[in-house]
């Protein structure tokens, strides 16, 4: 009997010799060169076993590495750091490191307090109401961080768990990269595994609420959404599934595997249902209480177990009991999943002690849940919690229960961003918050424009009768701007799942805050909610109420240098300045620079199961050249399951024996000649239709239709033909509509050479604003006036200033005045 694919773990624990230099209770592994691991055993022996954090110690050898072996010192030296040792037990003054560079820093031994750590991530956001602590990541702007993993749970031969040895010891990584933060991020996923791949579905929608609903009242919601338009990818089902009003002598009734056959009459119907709907679906378990004698599965269990199941003894949860974890697999989680359930969320909240110590159960249920769910090659997915450095490795994180409220939705941006700092990127909110809070339709509406633009949109809500998150459980207006995004969300999935290959063998998460890409420019740490998303785009978010007079809401920002275009609004910026962005409730700002491509799914109401869309609207921004290379497969193949691959072009993804079969569309634009070229696209895949409708919106910009000219070119034969195509004005720019093509062909768009965003008159929208101000008519006149004087921008805004205004009407006035310098 072969072993089960749950104990199938990859780890190159044990770094190079030449890269390490030890004493009798001191080591040191230089793993590349900026990471530095330390240890010191009282008893002298050292760790060369995989940790939760640490998996692949096994790194090739830095090109400038020298150590300098002194008879009471010793000094390890690469082109970042220079370490001073004396061999003894370690303090701030027989350890130091110094980092090399302009800026230099000098770390001491106990110095973990003081160092200017950008933060990471936290295990969970379970009653949190705004902002909360948040654990360190590996990135510092003094340039040294430090990852503790001195009792981390360690990753034995045979791919179960194991313990730390007893005595004194400490196991240290220290992260020496300055403001490389890039570089920083690349080490850490080097020797902690890279973030895997993402099946295509979970970048979609997901339906999730904590409510007792029947199986007919489940798929009636179902139906009322695909009645409304509004698609839903996977289908949650929260605790209610199972059996939770049991006799109180086999406990509570948290913990459950048996379908509540009152509410579910056939589960194996019910699943198939949802699947022919095109939805995944997830159940939601709470393991703590083992399997008790009510369960249907007990009797297999027990008696698997050694127990005689007559005796109804409880089989308790043991994640240190190899044993009682095949059972809880293969007995119990296995048949549900042979029912129809795609995969768990993992939902533990009883703490992080165990049996044996540094086990902590939620760290156990992750790695086998995820390993166990990936067998028969399929590609593996849980939704769980954080569990510290190492859960990236273990998609999806759910961050927990939290309060509805403004501060609540103030803070999750900037939490998704950090989180990025520890590699953890793929954090699924509860969109909307979950419970206590207040009803605000506006402040829901807004959640759901971050869910948009949030690693994983899942719609959440508590038990309260009142707490829904339907879109039609708002008002009108809410309503319409909740459904919109959501498709829009559906719609944004070509892009998403190219970032998400990207992710996984690039390092390069979804969300990234701002100063990973601009380290010495100190405004880019100042706007903590603002972030990239993927390589495209950027949001601002706004996370707080309208103005009552403006209805507008508002945002700091800081537009690094280029010059911007909101892909909503169409309104043009210049870069490398801060300023505030108002928009009413229908609008979010979302701004791609010059030279940005960004994929879309061409239907405006993309299906529930995401697949590889048949039409395809590209938003480019002319004004600089860009390139965007489409990545598509089919979505829930072939998976990696440690982490360690890599891209390449002709062959897909590759790690070890496995691959993961990519297609590539490139999508290249050419600033000086004003063409765009699109694909071709290979290899091909029965997954990705043999042609398709191709749309470009050139946001803000207005070609001349006798300068567009159209063609396509087959890519065995090289014979051109021209290609019909019509444009039409939109509310952000132009559309033009290309029709069918062949993805053997390459489509040629030729613009104007050199074409420009357009130079939009902003007094056309600050009269909107102004007329749906709340405000005296009269005044209305005398900004208009004003606005529209003849005069340079600078003495209109200066005029605004002194009328005595408020102030946030003449920020919202002055933002479109001042947003692109060419108009005057």
């Amino acid at each position: 009997m072969s072993r089960p694919a749950r104990y199938e773990f990859k780890t190159r624990p044990v770094a190079r010799s030449e890269a390490t230099v030890a004493g009798d209770k001191w080591r040191f592994s230089v793993l590349t060169d900026g990471l530095l691991r330390y240890e010191w055993a009282e008893d002298g022996k050292f760790e060369d076993r995989a940790s939760t954090f640490a998996i692949n110690r096994e790194l090739a050898v830095p090109d400038t590495l020298w150590f300098y072996d002194h008879e009471h010192s010793i000094e390890i030296v690469t082109n970042r750091f220079h370490v001073v040792y004396d061999k003894k037990w370690p303090s701030d003054r027989g350890f130091s490191v110094s980092l090399k560079g302009p800026g230099a820093k000098r770390w001491t031994y106990g110095q973990l307090g003081s160092l200017s750590n950008l933060g990471g991530t936290r295990r969970t956001l379970d009653t949190i109401d705004g902002r909360a602590e948040i654990g360190p990541g590996v990135l510092s702007r003094d340039g040294i961080a430090v990852v503790d993993d001195t009792n981390s749970m360690l990753f034995e031969k045979d791919g179960w768990i194991g313990t730390r040895r007893e005595g004194i010891r400490i196991d240290m990584y220290l992260f020496v990269y300055g403001r490389d933060y890039r570089a920083a991020m690349r080490a850490f996923h080097a020797i902690s595994g890279s973030q895997p791949l993402l099946p295509r579905f979970a970048l979609g929608n997901w339906w999730s609420r904590y409510h007792r609903y029947s199986a007919d009242e489940y798929l009636s919601l179902m139906n009322r959404f695909d009645k409304e338009e509004v698609p839903i990818s996977v289908a949650t089902v929260d605790m209610d599934w199972h059996l939770v009003d049991i006799d109180p002598k086999y406990g509570s009734g948290w913990t459950g595997y048996t379908w509540n056959l009152s509410l579910f009459p056939d589960p194996l119907g019910f699943m198939k249902e949802l699947h022919d709907r095109k939805h995944k679906v997830t159940l939601n378990v709470h393991p703590a209480d083992g399997i008790r004698a009510h369960e249907k599965q007990y009797p297999a269990v027990a008696k698997y177990m050694g127990i005689d199941p007559a005796t109804e003894q409880p089989v308790h949860f043991d994640c240190t009991d190899k044993k009682f974890m095949d059972a809880y697999f293969d007995i119990v989680h296995h048949e549900h999943e042979k029912d129809g359930v795609d995969f768990w969320w993992i939902d533990w909240q009883q703490g992080d002690r165990s049996r044996l110590p540094g086990v902590d159960p939620l760290w156990v249920l992750n790695h086998f849940h995820f390993l166990d769910n990936g067998r028969n090659q399929k590609r593996p997915l849980i939704l769980s919690r954080f569990g510290g450095p190492g859960s990236q490795r273990y998609q999806i994180g759910f961050s927990g229960d939290t309060q509805m409220t403004w501060k609540s939705l103030e803070f999750q941006p900037e939490f998704t961003a950090t989180s990025s700092n520890i590699g953890y990127g793929w954090w699924s909110h509860d969109i909307g918050g979950h419970y206590a809070g207040y009803k605000d339709d506006e402040l829901t509406t807004r959640w759901v424009q971050l869910g948009c633009f949030s690693p994983i949109l899942r719609l959440h809500s508590s038990a309260n009768i009142f707490n829904t998150k339907e879109p039609w459980a708002f008002n009108k207006e809410a309503c319409e701007i909740m459904k919109d995004t959501l498709r829009f969300r559906q719609r944004l999935i070509p892009y998403l799942y190219t970032m998400n290959a990207r992710s996984a063998s690039d390092d390069e998460p979804l969300v990234q805050p701002m100063y990973w890409d601009y380290p010495d420019r100190e405004e880019a740490y100042g706007v903590r909610n603002q972030f990239r998303f993927g390589s495209e785009l950027i949001v601002a978010p706004i996370t707080s109420p309208r103005d009552p007079s403006t209805h507008h809401g508002v945002v700091k920002a800081w537009l690094p240098p280029k010059r911007y275009v909101d892909i909503f609004t169409g309104v043009v910026y210049d870069g490398d300045r801060e300023m505030k962005l108002h928009r009413t409730l229908d609008r979010f700002p979302v701004l791609a620079a010059e030279g940005a491509i960004v994929p879309l799914d061409g239907s405006w109401r993309p299906a529930n199961d995401v697949p590889n869309p048949t039409s395809i609207e590209i938003l480019l921004v002319v004004g600089a050249d860009g390139a965007f290379n489409l990545i598509e497969d089919n979505g829930s193949g072939t998976h990696v399951d440690d982490g360690d691959f890599r891209m390449i072009e002709d062959d897909g993804v590759e790690s070890g024996n496995e691959n993961v079969r990519f297609s590539y569309t490139p999508i290249i634009y050419k600033q000086s000649t004003g063409v765009l070229t699109i694909g071709p696209t290979s290899p091909t895949d029965p997954s990705i239709p043999e042609s398709r409708t191709y749309t470009v919106r050139l946001v803000s910009y207005t070609p001349r239709s006798s300068q567009i000219r159209c063609v396509t070119t087959a890519h065995k034969t090289k014979k051109a033909k021209i290609q019909s195509w019509t444009t039409r004005i939109v509310e952000n720019g132009t559309l033009v509509d290309l029709g069918a093509v062949s993805n053997d062909q390459t489509v040629i768009l030729e613009l104007e050479p050199g074409p420009q965003l357009d130079v939009l008159d902003p007094t056309k929208m600050v009269w909107t604003l102004l007329k749906d101000a709340n405000m005296e008519y009269d005044r209305k006149v005398d900004i208009w006036n004003v606005v529209t004087a003849g005069q340079a921008v600078e003495t209109r805004v200066s005029r605004l200033r002194n009328m005595g205004l408020r102030v946030e009407l003449v920020d919202a006035i002055v933002e479109l005045l001042l947003a692109d310098g060419r108009y005057d």
